[in-house]
């Protein structure tokens, strides 16, 4: 498998990533986005399942908020991360 190998066939947004996933792509953070929003499981849940921290969960939300899935790139988040995080320590601007 390459670096860049698509993802296995039937992953899709509503599948959810294996428990034990370590490199978070867009499609795999906006899955878990999606069952936390629709309510298929809880924001705790996920947090432990995944290993994942609520702020991390909380600026992924952020980030679709503000520019849709492509924000969930690694490379989005790390330019945008300041404004993502801006929500939370100076009220919603």
């Amino acid at each position: 498998m390459s670096f860049m190998s698509p993802p296995p066939p039937g992953f899709g947004r509503d599948t959810l990533p294996p428990d034990d996933t370590v490199r978070w792509v867009p499609n795999r953070k906006a899955a878990v986005l999606s069952a936390i929003n629709d309510g298929s499981i809880s924001l705790e849940d996920a947090c432990k399942r995944w290993r994942l921290s609520l702020e991390e969960i909380q600026l992924w939300q952020r980030a679709v908020d503000k520019v849709g899935t492509p924000g969930l790139r690694v490379t989005r988040v790390q330019i945008y991360r300041s404004l993502f995080e801006s929500d939370d320590s100076n009220g919603k601007k």
